[in-house]
């Protein structure tokens, strides 16, 4: 049996000896390369906070002390070490959270993974153990580097530094990357930090040999009178001028906090001698910690892009991807055809936060690095600074994953919309994600935008329409426009029938007009990427006698006055879209309707709106019921007078109509 499985429960950790710790950390990081291998999840950010999770551990008393993780992929070792072991369906339905989970362990706390929050978090938490008078309670924030460029981490320091006696210890894990090599002032100033690391023995030699001179000097001028103490005065003056040349204090103490650092944070006995140092403070405290990510695992080391910020299945020896998927991705799709925008139009601008490969800038950024900005964690800021773009005269691309936005929502509205200002926003991961789970799931985006005054919202449903609807994004210069399309692969090409005056396309009709009412039974109005499941349900039901028609309208906000043209010729409307019903394309369309008198029976078929736990997309759907088989046998029930509209997903009760 090895240390590792003896560990239940933080506690244990401390009746280890250094022998014992070393061992140990080794331990965790070959289970982490074994295990996560094989499910796939964030491989490099934990093996490089071994030490710091382990220090964190035996000095502070979880979960009496508050451990927050910022960001929470970054907590796997953690779940090691409170009886969380078995990594076995890490990330898939029923298993493990690749995130803190409350209903896993009373040692979790935050379970979204949005960065630059935990600061915040552990002011409140301070705060609220103050206010309850337990003054000896501490409150732990372990942020990455990358997460400091995040504006409100800043505006939580800033409160944080002007209480001097709440029990906050922040431990800045400072690897120089979030997911690529941290940008930005901050990652400049944290480098110099580390320089100051490397020469720090030197200077220490230095300052010790500058002490016993003037132990020395003094004990020589005793006895001198006041020009004896005059001389000695001026000379331990110099020597302190001196200590803040060779070891400056750095911003945060320049900010009120406490700053212990640079550490090794991978040497396990100086990570464990700063903390407890950090503990006696008893007030706000940096811990400093310079790690690397991917440490101890060759392939991770060497791989330059991201260290293995997240993988798939891989061969735990050689790091090769296992599952690798042929295909052209979404994501590909835009890099291509973003960077031939760029060559023909030298006013495209593209901006990312802390991404540029997840969100495809890089082959922009390679053909034209000047024009390519890489703000950090601080989507806020890149979209009001891209609204001064517009203003400028450019037009920005926007790469973001399409739950990041509601961190920009406020700036979209007001300082981008409400100016009018000609911006792109492309949506990657839009839609149901997986196995990141409730925090990563791209499903609020359709709702948060519809009623954004002058927004063009575009959801391609393949390839050709997506280089097509990106095109016709950056012509727009006196409003926003978005593009978003899900994760993974793009399916093949599917040719519309026909196109209408508005450019929506009609992709099927099937079975007969009743001549006797002059409708057709069932208009299918498909958001984006959900066109091959709305074709499936069209010739499912042309199976059980019943005609369809399926439309595209490509923009889907505005809605195209198309689609309500279609909707007065059919029995009954479905819109299918992979974002929540309440306040999606389905509501939007339904109210164009009634304000154009149409009263055709709609159905929003979507996503419950509810925090759905990670699971495969396809697991998802079945459970939600986005599947043609639940869609056909709801449309044929309506049909029948049985059951109207559709049936919602687990737990909610049919509705019936008007």
């Amino acid at each position: 049996m090895g240390i590792l499985e003896t560990i239940s429960q933080p506690q244990d950790l401390r009746q280890l000896t250094d022998e014992q710790m070393e061992q140990l950390g080794q331990e965790i990081r070959e289970f982490l390369v074994a295990h996560v291998s094989q499910t796939g999840g964030h491989l490099g950010p934990n093996l490089g906070v071994v030490e710091l999770t382990l220090g964190i551990h035996r000095v502070f008393d979880s979960p009496r002390d508050s451990i927050v993780f910022d960001t929470g992929h970054q907590s796997y070792v953690h779940k090691l070490v409170t009886g969380r072991q078995d990594f076995s369906t890490l990330r898939q339905k029923g298993g493990l959270a690749g995130y803190p989970e409350r209903a896993e362990s009373e040692h979790d706390i935050v379970q979204s993974s949005h960065a630059s929050s935990s600061l915040s978090w552990a002011d409140g938490i301070s705060r609220a153990h103050r206010l309850a008078g337990d003054d000896d309670r501490y409150t732990v924030a372990l942020i990455g580097d990358g997460a400091l460029t995040g504006g409100m981490a800043w505006e939580a320091v800033n409160n944080i530094a002007a209480d001097k006696d709440r029990r906050v210890v922040i431990v800045v894990n400072d690897n120089g990357r979030s997911y690529a090599p941290t940008v930005g002032g901050f990652a400049n100033h944290m480098a110099e930090l580390q320089l100051t690391m490397q020469n720090h023995l030197d200077e220490v030699r230095l300052d010790r040999r500058y002490d016993r001179a003037l132990d020395r000097l003094r004990r020589s001028l005793q006895g001198s009178g006041a020009l004896g103490k005059t001389i000695y005065r001026g000379l331990h003056g110099m020597k302190a001028g001196i200590k803040d040349i060779v070891v400056p204090n750095g911003l945060f103490e320049d900010l009120g906090m406490k700053y212990v650092g640079p550490i090794d944070g991978h040497d396990q006995q100086a990570v464990e001698k700063a903390l407890r140092a950090a503990k006696k403070f008893a007030g706000p405290v940096i811990v400093h910690a310079i790690t690397e990510k991917g440490r101890g695992y060759a392939p991770a080391r060497a791989n330059i892009a991201d260290q293995f910020h997240a993988v798939g299945k891989i061969d735990p020896v050689t790091g090769e991807a296992l599952d690798a998927k042929s295909g052209q991705a979404w994501t590909g799709v835009f890099a291509d055809e973003i960077k031939k925008i760029a060559d023909e139009r030298s006013d495209i601008v593209g901006i990312t936060g802390a991404m540029l490969i997840p969100v495809g800038l890089h082959k922009m950024q390679e053909a034209h690095p000047d024009r390519v900005i890489d703000v950090g964690i601080a989507e806020q800021h890149a979209l009001a600074m891209s609204a001064g773009l517009a203003y400028g005269g450019q037009h920005p691309v926007i790469g973001l994953y399409a739950t990041f936005l509601n961190r920009g929502f406020d700036q979209l509205l007001m300082d981008v919309a409400l100016h009018q200002a000609g911006v792109t926003i492309v949506l990657d991961r839009a839609g149901i994600t997986g196995p990141d789970g409730p925090s990563h799931h791209g499903m609020w985006d359709l709702a948060l935008l519809q009623f954004i005054p002058g927004l063009h919202l575009a959801a391609p449903r393949d390839e050709a329409t997506l280089r097509e609807e990106l095109r016709e994004a950056v012509a727009v210069d006196d409003a926003p426009t978005v593009i978003r399309y899900p994760k993974g692969n793009v399916g093949p090409d599917i040719p519309a029938i026909e196109r209408l005056d508005d450019g929506t396309d009609l992709l099927a009709r099937t079975g007969d007009w009743d001549h006797t009412t002059g409708q057709r039974d069932v208009l299918l109005v498909t958001v984006g990427a959900m066109a091959t499941l709305a074709l499936d349900v069209a010739d499912q039901l042309s199976a059980h006698g019943v005609s369809a028609t399926v439309a595209d309208p490509r923009w889907v906000m505005p809605v195209p006055g198309s689609i309500v043209d279609l909707a007065r010729e059919h029995r009954i409307v479905v819109v299918l879209e992979d974002g929540v019903r309440a306040g999606g394309v389905g509501s939007r369309i339904r109210q164009e309707m009634r304000a154009a008198g149409v009263d055709t029976a709609l159905n929003e078929v979507g996503l419950p709106a509810e925090f759905i736990a990670h699971a495969s997309r396809n697991e998802i759907f079945e459970e939600v019921g986005l599947t043609a088989e639940k869609i056909r046998s709801n449309i044929l029930a309506q049909l029948a007078g049985d059951m109207v509209p559709y049936a919602r997903g687990k737990g909610e009760k049919p509705k019936h109509s008007r």
